[in-house]
């Protein structure tokens, strides 16, 4: 049996990495920084499934704890690791710019040499796979309808950025070096299982709670900033199919297209029958320092080499979402 070490286990990413190599047959061990909660018998729509909860062997530590990493890997022995573990959100990083750097960069990279060291010592083959982001490459200068390939030039603008690129640019120098350590440049992927800080989500949460009369406004910043949005399910697939290549390499993993934060507003707020200009105002200071306007990625590499492309269209996402906060609401009891 094929043995997984996934840091993040409990978020979006790595509850549905879990969950894929779980049912393939994988052995799955995971790093948190809390014991997980229990999940209900019968999770909402989109939440992580409890058998899979329960299937997974969930470390508690923390990520920059190195001796605690070093004995997880000597305990569990993987065949893979994957790193999806940091503080991904450009926000929070701009509110702590050395945690960030600390959890996000160096915890990486150092994770990064504790696995070479541990091939090195037994003289087994061990996978890495690091998530990188499309943050990495800030706002890169290219002609009118150009995509972000794995060759455009990494040039960050937030402390989020920074830090992927640290870790992104570490895994290419441990590739060099014998290692089969590849990275995964995702762009913004969605689910019913991204955290409310993240403006999909947050769109969803409000819509649901205004259908059911909890709410009446959204508050959002800049309403025309675009990203190329797709479904993180997806995504992990492509995860996946990089794990059983042979040969390491840096795949873009994106949907293609780009939405504005506008067009979000409209496709939720519309799959609940409502019109999303009656409900959403403007502040600014929800603006970002040095927003990134624009992100477009060309998954050409992925969808020829692995064969891989996105299955769910970005309205369907955002409905998803939608459907899933709007039976999440029905569950939870309102506020006395």
């Amino acid at each position: 049996m094929a043995r997984a070490f996934v840091t993040g286990i409990p978020g979006q990413d790595g509850s549905y990495l879990a969950e894929a190599l779980l049912d393939r047959g994988w052995e799955v061990h995971g790093l948190a920084a809390s014991p997980p909660a229990s999940p209900p018998a019968s999770p909402p729509a989109g939440m992580p499934s409890a058998s899979a909860s329960a299937q997974a062997t969930v470390h508690v530590g923390d990520l920059t704890d190195t001796p605690c990493r070093a004995g997880v890997l000597e305990d569990v022995r993987p065949d893979v690791v994957v790193n999806l573990a940091g503080i991904s959100a450009v926000a929070a990083s701009w509110a702590d710019p050395v945690r960030c750097a600390e959890v996000t960069g160096l915890a990486a990279v150092t994770l990064l040499e504790l696995t070479w060291q541990l091939q090195q010592r037994h003289g087994i083959p061990v996978r890495w796979l690091q998530a990188s982001s499309a943050e990495i490459f800030g706002q890169p200068n290219l002609a009118a309808g150009e995509a972000i390939t794995e060759r455009t030039s990494i040039a960050p603008v937030n402390p989020y950025g920074a830090a992927k690129a640290f870790a992104h640019l570490a895994t290419g120098v441990y590739r060099a070096r014998g290692m089969q350590a590849s990275t995964v440049i995702l762009f913004n992927h969605e689910s019913p299982r991204r955290p409310h800080a993240f403006v999909t989500r947050k769109i969803t949460a409000t819509v649901a709670a205004i259908v059911a009369g909890r709410a009446d406004k959204l508050v959002l910043g800049n309403l025309d900033a675009k990203r190329d949005w797709g479904y993180a399910g997806d995504y992990v697939r492509a995860m996946w199919l990089m794990m059983q290549q042979e040969s390491p390499e840096d795949y873009v993993v994106s949907s293609g297209e780009t939405h504005s934060v506008r067009e979000a507003c409209e496709a939720a707020f519309s799959h609940a029958g409502l019109n999303w200009e009656d409900h959403v105002t403007v502040d600014p200071k929800f603006y970002r320092p040095a927003e990134v306007h624009l992100l477009l990625g060309d998954s050409t590499k992925a969808r020829t080499r692995l064969s891989w492309k996105p299955e769910v269209s970005f309205r369907d996402l955002m409905g998803m979402m939608v459907d899933a906060d709007m039976e999440l609401v029905a569950r939870t009891p309102p506020r006395v």
